[in-house]
C-alpha cells in the first residue's frame, strides 16, 4: 500500500491545494451554525427583522463559498485520482512487458487484466474518497468539538460518551471487512478467467458440445462472487443504519439535556440549535471516517495486488553491448541445458548445433520432446541454465536483448494477429515499411492471392485474434510479418501446419529464394515440410538423438524412422 501511495507524491502540489480548499470549506460549514444561532437569539427572539436579513445574507455568502470550494475539491480530487490511475497502469504495463514467460505463468493473464483494470479503479475511487472525505473529517471533527465546547461544555459530555461506540463500530467493520474484500478480488479473478476462456475458446467449446458444462462452470464462479459480494453489501447495509441510530440517539439526548439547560437559564435556544448542528457535523465527520475505513480495506487489497506485480522480481536478464552486425545469419547452440523453474528434470539437455547463412535447419520430434522450448530460448524468452547461444558469433547474453530480438523473425506456433487492417498487421514487423515491401512480403508468404479477393484488400479489417480469417490465412500473414523485417534468422515454430501441401511447398520454395542471406530454423510435425532441409535435428525427451539430412536419418536414426513410418508407412523407409 505504501509503494502505491507514493504515486500521490507526483501530485503533491495539487493535493496541498485540495487541502487548502477543504480547510476553507470546513471553516464555512463550521461558521454557518453560529450564524444560525445568532439569527434565532438576536433576530427571531428579539423580533429584529433587519438583523435577520443581514445575517441571512452573510449565511448565503458563506454557503456560496462552501459550494465553490466543494466543486473545486471534486475537480482537483478527480484530477489527482485519475492521474494516479493512469500512472499506475502505465508502470504496471511497462513492468509486465519485461516479464519472461515464467512470470506470466506465475501471475496469470486473467489476474493481470483484473489488476490493471478493477484493482486500479478501486484505488482511484479510494483516492477520491481520501481527498474529499478523509481530509474533511479531521477538520469537521476537531472544529465541531471546539465550537460545541464553546457553546456549552457540560452538554458536550454527551458527544464524548457517543464517540467510543462509534469507534468500536468502525473497528468491527474494519476487522470483518478486510478478508471479505480480499475474497471478492480473488473471486473476480476467477470469474474473469472463466469468461476469458469461454470467449477465446468458443469454437472448441461448441465443437465438443460443452456449452452446458461451461455455463455451469461460469455459474459456479459467478455464484461464488455473488455470495461474497452479498456478504460485503450486507456489512455495508448494516453500517449506515447503525451509524444513523447512534447519531439520532445522540441528538435526542442533546435535546433532552439541552432543554433542562435552557430552563435553568444556562443556555439560549439559538445556542442549542447551533450546538445540535455542530453535533451533526461531528457525527457526519465520524460517518465519513467510518466509510473510509470500509473503503480502505478494499483499496488496501487492490494496492497489495498491484504492488505484488510491481515488486515481482524478474528473471535476471543480462545486457551486453557487443555488436551483432559483424556477421549475418549464423546461429549456434553450445552445450545448452535448460530447466523450467521448479522442475527436477531438464527440458533440454546438452543441445549443440550450428547453422550458417543460407542453410535451412529443421527440428522434428514427438510431442514434449523440447522443440518449442528450444525455440523460446533464442529470443531469450527464457534464460538457459547452462551453455550458451550465439547469434552472428556473439553470445546472446553479451548483446543487448532488443538487438537480439531485432535479428530474429519469429513466427510462433499460434498465429496471433492484432485488431487492425491487414497492412497494419504486416507492417507490425517493420514500422516504416513501404506499400511495395508489404505487397512483396505478402506475395512471398503466399498471402497475396486471398488478400486480393477480399473486398478491401490490404485495408480489410482484422478482428481481435484474427477470428474473421482461417487458420491458414492467419499463418501466412504471420509469416509475411516476419519476412518484412528481413532478419538475420528466421524461426518458424510449426508455422506451416494449417497450410495444404501445395501451398506449403510453394511457400518453402519462395522462402528459399528470399532467405539466401539468412539462416532458417523450422520446427515442424510434417516430414514433407522438412525433407529438403540442409540438416534435420531429431529431438526426443529433451535431447538431440540425431542430426543429418533426410536420407541420412532415414538410414540410421530409429526415432526419425518411426516418425516417417507414422506419416508415410513402411514404403518410405524401404
Amino acid at each position: 500500500m505504501r509503494k502505491v501511495g507514493t504515486y500521490l507524491l507526483t501530485y503533491k502540489w495539487v493535493v496541498l491545494l485540495v487541502f487548502l480548499l477543504i480547510f476553507i470549506q470546513s471553516l464555512s460549514q463550521l461558521y454557518l451554525p453560529t450564524l444560525m444561532g445568532d439569527i434565532v437569539d438576536n433576530g427571531v427572539v428579539a423580533g429584529d427583522i433587519p438583523y435577520i436579513w443581514k445575517i441571512g445574507f452573510w449565511m448565503l455568502v458563506v454557503a456560496a463559498i462552501g459550494v465553490v470550494m466543494s466543486v473545486l475539491i471534486s475537480h482537483y480530487s478527480s484530477k489527482v485520482a485519475m492521474g494516479m490511475g493512469r500512472d499506475i497502469r502505465r508502470d504496471v504495463f511497462t513492468h509486465v512487458s519485461d516479464f519472461s514467460l515464467h512470470e506470466f505463468d506465475k501471475v496469470g493473464t486473467a489476474s493481470l487484466i483484473t489488476r490493471t483494470t478493477n484493482d486500479v479503479t478501486q484505488l482511484q475511487q479510494a483516492a477520491i474518497m481520501v481527498l474529499r472525505m478523509f481530509l474533511t473529517a479531521p477538520f469537521m471533527l476537531i472544529g465541531g468539538l471546539i465550537m460545541a465546547l464553546s457553546k456549552d461544555a457540560k452538554l458536550s459530555l454527551v458527544i464524548f460518551i457517543a464517540i467510543p461506540f462509534i469507534i468500536v463500530t468502525i473497528f468491527i467493520i474494519l476487522k470483518k471487512g478486510y478478508p471479505l474484500f480480499k475474497a471478492v478480488q480473488k473471486k473476480l479473478d476467477r470469474l474473469n478467467l472463466v469468461f476469458r476462456e469461454n470467449l477465446t475458446g468458443i469454437r472448441v467449446i461448441r465443437s465438443f458440445a460443452k456449452e452446458p458444462e461451461e455455463k455451469e462452470r461460469l455459474n459456479v464462479a459467478n455464484l461464488d462472487l455473488t455470495n461474497v459480494s452479498i456478504k460485503v453489501n450486507r456489512l455495508m447495509a448494516f453500517t449506515m443504519p447503525l451509524m444513523m441510530l447512534l447519531m439520532n440517539m445522540t441528538t435526542v439526548f442533546i435535546i433532552w439535556f439541552g432543554g433542562f439547560r435552557i430552563d435553568t437559564g444556562n443556555m439560549q435556544i439559538g445556542d442549542l440549535m447551533a450546538f445540535i448542528q455542530y453535533v451533526m457535523l461531528i457525527m457526519f465527520a465520524l460517518m465519513m471516517a467510518s466509510m473510509m475505513f470500509v473503503i480502505l480495506p478494499r483499496a488496501s487489497v487492490s494496492a497489495a495486488r498491484i504492488q505484488e506485480v510491481l515488486e515481482l522480481e524478474l528473471a535476471p536478464l543480462t545486457q551486453g553491448e557487443k555488436d551483432l552486425s559483424q556477421q549475418r545469419g549464423s546461429l549456434q547452440f553450445d552445450q545448452v541445458t535448460f530447466h523450467y523453474p521448479g522442475a527436477e528434470e531438464p527440458a533440454l539437455k546438452n543441445i549443440s548445433f550450428t547453422t550458417e547463412p543460407g542453410q535451412v535447419t529443421a527440428i522434428i520430434g514427438g510431442t514434449g520432446s523440447g522443440k518449442s522450448t528450444l525455440i523460446n530460448l533464442i529470443p531469450r524468452f527464457y534464460e538457459v541454465t547452462s551453455g550458451s547461444i550465439l547469434i552472428n558469433g556473439v553470445k546472446v547474453t553479451e548483446a543487448d536483448v532488443t538487438d537480439v530480438r531485432e535479428r530474429i523473425g519469429l513466427v510462433s506456433q499460434q498465429a496471433l494477429l492484432f485488431s487492425g487492417t491487414i497492412a497494419e498487421n504486416i507492417r507490425f514487423g517493420k514500422t516504416d515499411a513501404t506499400d511495395e515491401e508489404i505487397y512483396h512480403a505478402a506475395e512471398v508468404a503466399q498471402a497475396k492471392e486471398f488478400i486480393d479477393k477480399l473486398p478491401n484488400g490490404y485495408d480489410t479489417y482484422i478482428e481481435q485474434g484474427g477470428v474473421n480469417l482461417s487458420g491458414g490465412q492467419k499463418q501466412r500473414l504471420s509469416i509475411a510479418r516476419a519476412l518484412i523485417r528481413r532478419p538475420d534468422i528466421y524461426v518458424f515454430d510449426d508455422s506451416f501446419s494449417a497450410l495444404d501441401y501445395k501451398t506449403d511447398r510453394q511457400l518453402r520454395m519462395a522462402l528459399k529464394e528470399e532467405t539466401e542471406q539468412a539462416t532458417m530454423l523450422i520446427v515442424a510435425q510434417r516430414v514433407s515440410t522438412i525433407m529438403e532441409a540442409d540438416q534435420i535435428i531429431v529431438m526426443d525427451k529433451g535431447e538431440m538423438v540425431g542430426v543429418g539430412t533426410h536420407d541420412e536419418l532415414l538410414e540410421s536414426n530409429q526415432v526419425y524412422q518411426e516418425i516417417v513410418t507414422s506419416q508415410f508407412g513402411e514404403g518410405e523407409i524401404a
